[in-house]
């Protein structure tokens, strides 16, 4: 019988992707999404995603939506509190495996999978060592469309905020820069590709700098009036 399982949905390509392989899997069945939410803004930490955006990925997505909403600036042990009642509400509701559009930070997965142990829940990690050049290739073939929601402006220029993810862009990177941005050089929300039953119109808003970040503003086209 396919595990029910729930994806952590940060917006970006990356768990798209983890989506789309996740469908594929007949040992998988992927009931839903959840997202951590900053309470203050209601939009997706470090992506910047709105509400309305998350909800209509949701939607195209065929996939009802949890979001675990935190506070600005969230401590540690808040964070945490949340996430366990989190997690006994998926344990009590049937779940059994949770996936992760992680691809290669190893403390990063032994966070998620220390804080499973024990619990009954599986951590999966369906996009987890494919190298990030060939990942990313792959996604563009199938027709992941994405654009760039924020740039680390320790390692690349605000102007790569609000752009289009695309092989122009990755050839501009400078060497070392990952080309799926898993070091934090940039983080991603996606609007269309194989994981989609159809393409969501956005308008590339307002670009603000904050605290060592370049965030640029995805609207749903129509609401930018």
């Amino acid at each position: 019988m396919a595990k029910k399982t729930l994806l952590s949905w940060s917006s970006g390509k990356d768990c798209a992707w983890a989506l789309h392989l996740l469908r594929q899997d007949p040992a998988v069945e992927v009931a839903g999404l959840f997202t951590v939410m900053n309470e203050r803004f209601d939009r997706v930490s470090m992506h910047g995603t709105r509400a309305a955006l998350l909800r209509l990925q949701a939607a195209a997505a065929g996939l009802p939506l949890q979001t675990i909403d935190i506070p600005d600036q969230c401590p540690h042990e808040e964070y945490a509190a949340r996430m366990q009642r989190f997690i006994d509400g998926a344990l009590a509701a049937g779940v059994e495996s949770i996936a992760f559009g992680d691809l290669y930070l190893e403390e990063v997965r032994q966070y998620r999978e220390d804080k499973l142990r024990g619990t009954g829940i599986e951590p999966i990690f369906p996009v987890w060592g494919i190298p990030t050049d060939q990942l990313a290739g792959q996604m563009l073939d199938a027709g992941v469309e994405a654009y760039v929601s924020s740039v680390d402006l320790k390692q690349l220029p605000a102007s790569c905020a609000g752009r289009r993810w695309s092989r122009q862009l990755l050839a501009e990177l400078p060497a070392g820069a990952d080309p799926c941005g898993e070091n934090g050089e940039i983080h991603t929300v996606v609007v269309g590709g194989p994981m989609f039953t159809h393409p969501i119109p956005v308008v590339v808003g307002e670009v603000v700098e904050r605290s060592g970040f370049a965030y640029a503003d995805l609207l749903p086209a129509g609401t930018e009036a």
